[in-house]
């Protein structure tokens, strides 16, 4: 018995077929990769040039930032504030840049950008809400620092707390009050900046003296005080005008307020109140002028007997006359 093998149709026939899908897929290669170097190439090229410029005109800046804070050779905590706004702004310019050339390649390869903005733009929600607080913070910081609003070592008062600042930070500023104790206070909470450290000071200093003085006389003695201090080595390059004591400022019964108003450098006044203070206690002293008394007792003097005749002594058990 003959046995007859016949070849089987469909082994020969797909050799054809994959030869075919191979240069099907070897076209398509092809065609991306002549469309991509038609198009996305100069794609790409354009965003990296508009990226280097960008960078250019942001670094330009930044050099005239630094130049500035070179130039701040008296005040150091300008010059930190302006190194401050130089590095954040080439931190941002780096991550827009890098972003623009990042979405740009992706649109250069084919590749959708619509759900790619859509999933950042939810990511971008989710994480706005919750560190709303954290951006509003940087936001305000990024604002005191533009603005100068205050600096390391000025005395400020702000979110209801007075104190000398200590650190500042584009999220929370660090505040020192006069007991020692350290404040940190963030930036979104500041509404009201009260600074207390810019440019010069006003000292006041509110003097009581007895209403029965002469006030021509206290107010000579209190100017010629107050010039003396203007005119002291140790004081006149602190007290920055002439004191101003216009008067009688106020009469409270036996009490009589005589106001002097000093103008000094920033961070010197209690320096020069205590030493006003100081002068006008032996001034008054030598001069024999009493201040006010702080109740109101009134001492009355008893009048002195005449010479030979005994001071009357007074009755412990008086009786009133028949």
């Amino acid at each position: 018995m003959m046995i007859f093998l016949t070849p089987v149709p469909h082994l020969t026939a797909s050799i054809p077929q994959d030869e075919d899908f191979l240069r099907h897929i070897e076209s398509g290669w092809r065609l991306n990769f002549s469309n991509f170097v038609q198009n996305g190439v100069p794609q790409i090229l354009f965003a990296l040039l508009l990226a280097f410029l960008f960078q250019s005109i942001v670094s330009f800046f930044i050099k005239r930032l630094r130049h500035h804070a070179d130039l701040q050779v008296g005040n150091h905590h300008r010059a930190g504030q302006l190194r401050t706004m130089a590095a954040i702004l080439r931190a941002t310019s780096y991550g827009v840049s890098g972003f623009y050339v990042f979405t740009q390649l992706l649109s250069a390869l084919g590749v959708s950008l619509g759900p790619f903005i859509a999933s950042a733009g939810v990511i971008g929600l989710g994480i706005s809400f919750g560190a709303q607080s954290i951006f509003k913070d940087m936001l305000t910081g990024i604002f005191i620092l533009l603005e100068n609003q205050y600096s390391v070592g000025d005395n400020i008062r702000i979110a209801g707390l007075t104190g000398t600042v200590e650190d500042l930070s584009l999220r929370v500023t660090r505040l020192r009050d006069s007991d020692g104790t350290v404040h940190i206070i963030p930036n979104s909470q500041i509404t009201t900046v009260s600074n207390l450290s810019r440019d010069f000071a006003v000292g006041t200093l509110n003097i009581s003296v007895d209403a029965s003085e002469n006030p021509d006389r206290v107010l000579s003695i209190l100017r010629g005080l107050a010039g003396a201090l203007r005119k002291d080595e140790a004081f006149k390059d602190v007290v920055i005008a002439e004191p101003s004591i216009p008067g009688v400022g106020k009469i409270d019964s036996y009490e009589a307020v005589y106001p002097i108003s000093v103008q000094v450098m920033v961070n010197q006044r209690d320096a020069v109140l205590r030493e006003l203070r100081r002068r006008v206690l032996l001034a008054f002293h030598k001069e024999k002028i009493m201040l006010a008394a702080t109740n109101s007792t009134q001492i009355i003097t008893a009048p002195h007997s005449g010479p030979g005749q005994a001071d009357p002594e007074p009755s412990q058990n008086p009786t009133t006359p028949a």
